[in-house]
């Protein structure tokens, strides 16, 4: 990766000219007070295998990932919990190597004798962090369960374990897909941290002036927790399109552009979406973001080439 990209790139980024790239960065740098004070964190996700041959794949990923000293693993939980049980073995046997490992949990589907009984196993394992999610119901089930929003669940989680575990929430620059309107969207998430919410993590993005005009919203709501970037590595543009689909991300039209003239040319795809996540990186650590969590998909060298990219190594070092 070049050490001093050239202006363009950054021009295509935030969708302006050099000129204006100036103003943008000086308007972000002033809207970052609640997030630059915060001591950085790195951490990678993972889903939970279907197979033993998953698994041990996974366990290879973990090791080459656990040698950048993440401060936690992450493992996926499905929709209406119905990756329960792998999610749980998956969680058990990462966290029993040295490296925290935080659940998903979400209450859609789920009863309070459900959830009580999780929380108790990961108290009883000593996992100290979860990510508390409202989840979705699977194709054709109508139950919710008897908590419906994830703070709902936040509430559940502090009433029943105290400050036991550290809560991270989801946070959406780009807004949840189903919220009726940005405003609303910005309430939900206030009641997530005004019901004990530790951190959050975004929902992953490729236009950085996103999650700048979203921190500024919330700071003026009086909040200031942790807001953890997430990244999705670009290795797969049929695969992007999808994801983003279903959870309402969205992908610039210059990166669409791009990487539909490579077609099925992977080398291509995935050194341009090497640089362009580098590049973006880049730009929010220098503005002062609390972190970066990475959406690995269970595999570690796209993230291992951001990170060495962004030379990581050094940050973590220093922490």
């Amino acid at each position: 990766m070049r050490e001093n990209p050239p202006d363009i790139l950054y021009g295509i980024i935030f969708s302006t000219t050099a000129d204006k790239q100036d103003d943008c960065v000086r308007r972000t740098r002033s809207q970052m007070n609640s997030q630059n004070q915060i001591q950085r964190r790195f951490s990678f996700e993972f889903f939970p295998p279907k197979t033993p041959a998953g698994m041990e794949k996974l366990q290879t990923v973990r090791d080459e990932l656990a040698t950048k000293c993440p401060d936690f693993f992450s493992v996926t939980y499905g929709a209406g919990g119905s990756t329960q049980e792998r999610t749980i073995d998956t969680v058990l046997k990462l966290h029993n190597q040295g490296i925290d490992t935080a659940p998903h949990l979400s209450c859609i589907g789920a009863t309070r004798n459900d959830l009580t009984e999780l929380l108790n196993l990961y108290k009883e394992n000593n996992i100290n962090r979860i990510v508390a999610l409202r989840g979705d119901l699977p194709s054709g089930m109508g139950a919710h369960g008897e908590l419906r929003y994830a703070n709902e669940l936040v509430e559940f989680i502090r009433e029943h374990s105290g400050d036991h575990f550290s809560i991270e929430v989801a946070a959406y620059p780009e807004f949840h897909p189903q919220a009726t309107n940005a405003e609303a969207d910005l309430i939900n998430f206030k009641k997530k941290v005004d019901a004990g919410a530790n951190s959050a993590i975004t929902q992953y993005f490729y236009n950085i002036d996103a999650y700048f005009y979203f921190i500024d919203r919330v700071e003026a709501m009086g909040i200031d927790i942790p807001i953890v970037p997430g990244i999705m590595p670009i290795t797969n543009y049929a695969n992007l399109v999808r994801f983003s689909d279903m959870c309402g991300a969205e992908i610039p039209r210059w990166i669409r552009k791009q990487l539909e003239a490579y077609g099925d040319d992977v080398e291509s795809i995935c050194k341009f979406g090497e640089e362009v996540v580098s590049e973006m990186c880049s730009t929010l650590l220098q503005e002062g973001v609390p972190g970066i969590h990475f959406y690995t998909l269970n595999q570690a060298a796209p993230s291992l080439k951001i990170w060495e990219n962004l030379n990581l190594d050094a940050l973590v070092s220093k922490a």
